[in-house]
């Protein structure tokens, strides 16, 4: 592994690459068609004047100052509700007069954006989320204790800016009242940058990239407030990055030098992908973990099209799960869009997400966060608390459902079996999925695995890349179906039409001729004129499959069961269309290359192919499990 270059030049940096902002409903999200039909509905329009207070260093338990800026409405001068939102991008940027902190403060609220630990104005070291349990406690107690507070904080903010406020949850303040966390998948364990035990590979580099760096140009710790207002306009806070090749660096062994490389400052990056999952280096970050206690009114937001909305919906049910009391309990709330990362609030009433048309899926957004915040913090009478449980977009029907539970009442997880005759490979094959199990010994369908050839990731649930190179959502997967090394599995035109609505597990029994490789599976809704858009997708590396607390290596002769996560969707398959499941052993560059070899992958150069080989028999009953909502 090579050594990190020692930069002598520190510099602040912003998200400059378009994966992440510190305002997110001002990010540019090209998959989402907002340009096309009814435009998505306003907000609504406040009752004050906004001022603003910046940069107040509020001091952290350990002395370290956090830069933070107040927002207040202008005629109120005491007893205010107050909102915090604490960014890693740079409070600057949410000063814009379309941001959330001034939209809240327009309609009553107190509102407080902190630059992390570490980042930007503040003081301190930054590390991923180290510090956010401790730092988000101390601001919430700060803020509920001075003269202008009614003493009731809440929380908002997507991706980053939601998963601290998960973090927040676990401590459970007694001032934090309320939480809105959108995107707050990545808070449930490992930042969303592992999945089954492989990097997410291209939203790592993305992320990392443009938004992780550790070093600062900065002005000296303890320089008066009135000095630090002097100057904080004067300065770009952006670097000039050099310019890189991303399908290039996506490729670069070991995996572990790609940010160096491609140029970037030091970051963490290191440090998460030199660990394996399960390896006690985890708990020191403080990533929310299925033991915490919470007991917080939560409003959860994501969408079908983005990672980590399936930890989205365990969230949903841990914070209720975990409650020390009824408030907790029964006052989880979640919305379930169709669009990829961060995109609910500005969808049309015509819109697609990567190619797949997804209706008019708007809701009044802004109007349910006012009322969310309204009840929870001000005492205001409203009926935000009579919507469902559970709303989510049901993709194909385009349609908005409701439901009181994750997973939903009734569901029932509904094996499809996968069968052929040993030719499942490419769409042209005679891989065949059927309600029915074998019932007789069927040929295995073998592929040979290169990971010099990796197969493509075609859209998907993926964010923060840094490029439009590599876009999510839903696109058609024919050419991907084309591949030798693609098995893939059909049933017959359905003749009624399917909801599939909850988490999905594809259960494989597999063998290979590597000591370790990975398996993908997608499931793939084919519509009547053969275009197969891509609905939800997952992977496995094979020495995880017991588990991240041990590695279990696979002999030529054997047969192991593998358990697939798919996350977790909602999908109508309609009448006429096929249900349709591929099969391969990579997903690149969403995903890292398993070179195969058994070793670290992350420090190795050298890679093996691998023949690799998918069982389906009556002792071997290869399946997926699809949770089939009754219409």
């Amino acid at each position: 592994m090579k050594t990190r270059r020692v930069f002598g030049c520190l510099f602040l940096i912003l998200c400059v690459f378009g994966c992440e902002t510190s305002s997110r409903e001002e990010a540019v999200v090209p998959d989402v068609a907002v340009d096309r039909g009814d435009p998505p509905f306003p907000r609504p329009p406040g009752t004050h004047e906004v001022r603003l207070e910046p940069t107040v260093m509020v001091p952290m338990r350990d002395g370290v100052r956090l830069a933070t800026d107040l927002y207040f409405p202008v005629d109120r001068a005491e007893s205010l509700p107050v909102i915090q939102i604490r960014t890693p991008y740079g409070k600057m940027a949410m000063r814009s007069d379309r941001s959330a902190a001034r939209y809240f403060a327009s309609h009553g609220f107190a509102v407080a954006v902190q630059d992390m630990r570490g980042r930007f104005q503040s003081e301190g070291e930054y590390f991923v989320a180290r510090a956010d349990r401790a730092d988000g406690y101390d601001l919430v107690s700060w803020l509920a204790e001075q003269p202008w507070s009614n003493g009731r904080v809440g929380s908002y903010g997507c991706s980053y800016l939601g998963e601290n406020q998960m973090q927040l949850a676990a401590t459970r303040h007694p001032a934090h009242l309320a939480a809105l966390p959108q995107a707050a998948g990545g808070s449930y364990r490992y930042f969303g940058v592992v999945f089954g035990g492989v990097p997410e590979l291209v939203a790592s580099f993305g992320w990392f990239r443009g938004n992780g760096t550790k070093l600062f140009y900065r002005i000296p710790e303890g320089t008066p407030r009135e000095a630090m207002l002097e100057v904080e306009e004067m300065f770009d806070p952006r670097p000039s990055l050099p310019g890189v090749e991303f399908e290039q660096a996506w490729r670069t062994l070991p995996f572990i030098d790609m940010l160096e490389e491609a140029g970037s400052p030091p970051t963490d990056f290191e440090d998460f992908f030199s660990h394996e999952p399960g390896d006690i280096w985890w708990d020191h970050i403080g990533f929310v973990q299925p033991d915490d206690r919470f007991d917080l009114p939560a409003l959860h937001v994501n969408s079908w099209y983005d990672l980590g909305v399936s930890e989205t919906l365990k969230l949903f049910n841990l914070l209720s799960d975990n409650a020390e009391s009824d408030l907790g309990r029964e006052n989880q709330y979640a919305i379930i869009s169709p669009t990829d990362h961060c995109a609910s609030e500005r969808v049309t009433s015509k819109t697609t997400v990567g190619q797949r048309d997804m209706g008019d899926p708007r809701l009044r957004y802004w109007d349910i966060y006012l009322d969310w915040f309204q009840h929870w913090l001000a005492d205001v009478d409203n009926d935000v608390l009579e919507m469902p449980k559970l709303q989510y977009y049901l993709m194909g029907a385009n349609e908005w459902r409701g439901a009181g539970s994750w997973p939903v009442e009734g569901t029932a997880f509904t094996p499809l079996y996968l069968h052929s005759e040993g030719d499942a490979n490419t769409r042209s094959g005679d891989g065949v999925l059927t309600f029915d199990s074998p019932s007789d010994e069927q040929p295995p369908d073998a592929f040979t695995y290169d990971p010099d050839d990796p197969v493509p990731t075609v859209g998907g649930p993926i964010c923060c890349t840094g490029t439009a190179d590599a876009p999510a959502g839903g696109f058609d997967q024919s050419a991907v179906e084309d591949r030798l090394d693609v098995l893939v599995y059909t049933t017959e035109p359905l003749a009624t039409g399917v909801e599939v609505t909850g988490p999905i597990e594809l259960v494989l029994y597999v063998s290979s001729t590597a000591r370790d490789t990975d398996f993908v599976g997608k499931l793939v809704d084919v519509y009547p004129d053969g275009r197969a858009f891509n609905v939800q997708e997952g992977i496995l590396r094979a020495r995880y499959r017991e588990g991240y607390e041990q590695k279990l290596w696979m002999e030529p002769d054997g047969i192991y069961e593998l358990r697939i996560d798919l996350q977790a969707t909602a999908n109508y398959f309609d009448e006429g269309h096929r249900i349709r499941l591929e099969v391969t052993s990579s997903s690149f560059p969403r995903w890292e290359r398993n070179l195969n070899t058994g070793g670290n992958n992350f420090d190795e150069s050298e890679w093996i192919v691998a023949e690799n080989t998918v069982h389906h028999s009556v002792e071997h009953p290869s399946h997926i499990m699809l949770p089939i909502v009754p219409r």
